[in-house]
């Protein structure tokens, strides 16, 4: 789970963090008090949305301006009229795709004097299990290229996790950044602070772009993005709270409410799957014979008639979706729970896109007679392979 960057920054600011006095704004009439309520000379007004690139970004409305989803401001109303300009347009930028995402809250914050833009994240390394550090001395909006161009500039490490983080993680950190004097100690004192966070709140990513040394020579957080684990939500409440739903795909909440596991991707072909390393191999079969997955969903190993059921209606409720895969290899999920659950959801919804199922596994001749009996107009499949080559011979011929 992600949250916008005003709920991080108080996020880390309860942790002792540096980060600057900031008002959010939702609603245009109250941007000129929220804005008066800070002091200048400087304001900023960022959008806030799930996506970074903000800076860079462009508005599809004209009404907006030219600038982007970061603009600075010489007075309290002029910072207003900004953020009014921004309320309830979509901005455009690299990470949201050409469909853009609305702007339905503006950060209004103090602005800062820069003297030089630093890059700082933890992140779960995936190869070791372990919370690693990755800072880099080019921080701002060009990140991204100098991970591509320029690697050797960025410095990773991992913590171990039976010790913790010690002092001279933070050390070293300093040193790779050029920081000298009282910034060392800081950026110590910092690290330390960022790493409690991290691991107290189950985060999966904490991302400071930049992390800046300002023109009196302290570092102060300027921009931040927090990740959260969802299984790891349940024990915090105080951060599922800040979940922003219409950042969400509506697919996606609807199918937390029946715990089954959904991605939307952009394809054609629906894929209702059981077991994540199944689900992966569906999805790379079928781009193998030239189709394209229209959403990762695993309905997991104990799955209900209900559950199958409403996966079967997040599914054909994408427009997008021009045919139907159904893969199942029943161990601790019955093949015939699922076939229940397909005639169940075609019966309530209908079907009007090609629909291929392979059961296998346990209660499978159960599973193939309800599907038989049914009457529905089913394409069956022997295997894995027999499927992905069916889906996407119907899907194609569809179109």
């Amino acid at each position: 789970m992600n949250i916008h960057e005003y709920q991080a920054k108080a996020l880390l600011r309860e942790y002792g963090a540096p980060v600057s006095e900031g008002r959010a704004v939702l609603k245009a009439e109250d941007a000129k008090t929220a804005a008066g309520e800070l002091d200048g000379p400087l304001w900023v007004v960022k959008a806030q949305i799930h996506a970074g690139g903000r800076g860079k970004g462009k508005f599809r409305e004209p009404e907006a301006g030219e600038a982007g989803g970061v603009r600075l401001a010489r007075s309290a109303t002029e910072a207003a009229e900004e953020a009014r300009r921004m309320l309830g347009r979509t901005l455009v930028t690299k990470q949201t795709g050409p469909e853009g995402k609305q702007v339905n809250r503006i950060y209004i914050e103090e602005g800062s004097g820069i003297e030089r833009e630093l890059y700082l994240a933890l992140l779960i390394d995936r190869e070791t299990s372990r919370v690693s550090f990755v800072c880099s001395t080019e921080g701002g909006m060009d990140i991204e290229d100098v991970a591509e161009k320029t690697p050797e500039k960025i410095l990773s490490f991992s913590v171990d996790p039976a010790t913790g983080y010690s002092p001279f993680h933070g050390r070293r950190i300093a040193f790779s950044l050029g920081l000298e004097g009282p910034q060392v100690k800081q950026c110590v004192s910092l690290m330390g602070t960022l790493y409690k966070a991290f691991t107290e709140k189950d985060m999966e990513m904490l991302e400071i772009n930049p992390l800046i040394v300002t023109d009196k020579g302290d570092l102060k957080v300027l921009d931040a993005k927090l990740g959260f684990d969802d299984n790891a939500l349940y024990r915090h409440p105080e951060i599922a709270a800040l979940r922003d739903e219409t950042e969400v795909d509506p697919k996606e909440l609807e199918a937390a409410k029946y715990d089954l596991n959904y991605i939307a991707l952009d394809g054609e072909i629906g894929c209702m799957v059981n077991g994540a390393g199944l689900a992966m191999a569906t999805m790379d079969i079928i781009k193998l014979y030239g189709g394209e997955p229209a959403n990762f969903l695993d309905v997991g190993g104990g799955a209900t008639k209900e559950k199958v059921t409403a996966a079967f209606k997040i599914i054909t409720s994408d427009p997008k979706v021009k045919g139907i895969l159904v893969n199942i290899f029943g161990g601790i999920m019955r093949c015939d729970v699922i076939a229940e659950g397909v005639v169940e959801a075609v019966k309530e919804v209908g079907l009007e896109v090609p629909l291929v199922v392979r059961l296998e596994g346990t209660n499978v001749e159960k599973g193939k007679k309800i599907i038989d009996e049914s009457g529905l107009n089913v394409i069956s499949a022997d295997n894995l392979d027999d499927a992905a080559k069916k889906i996407v011979e119907a899907v194609k011929g569809k179109v």
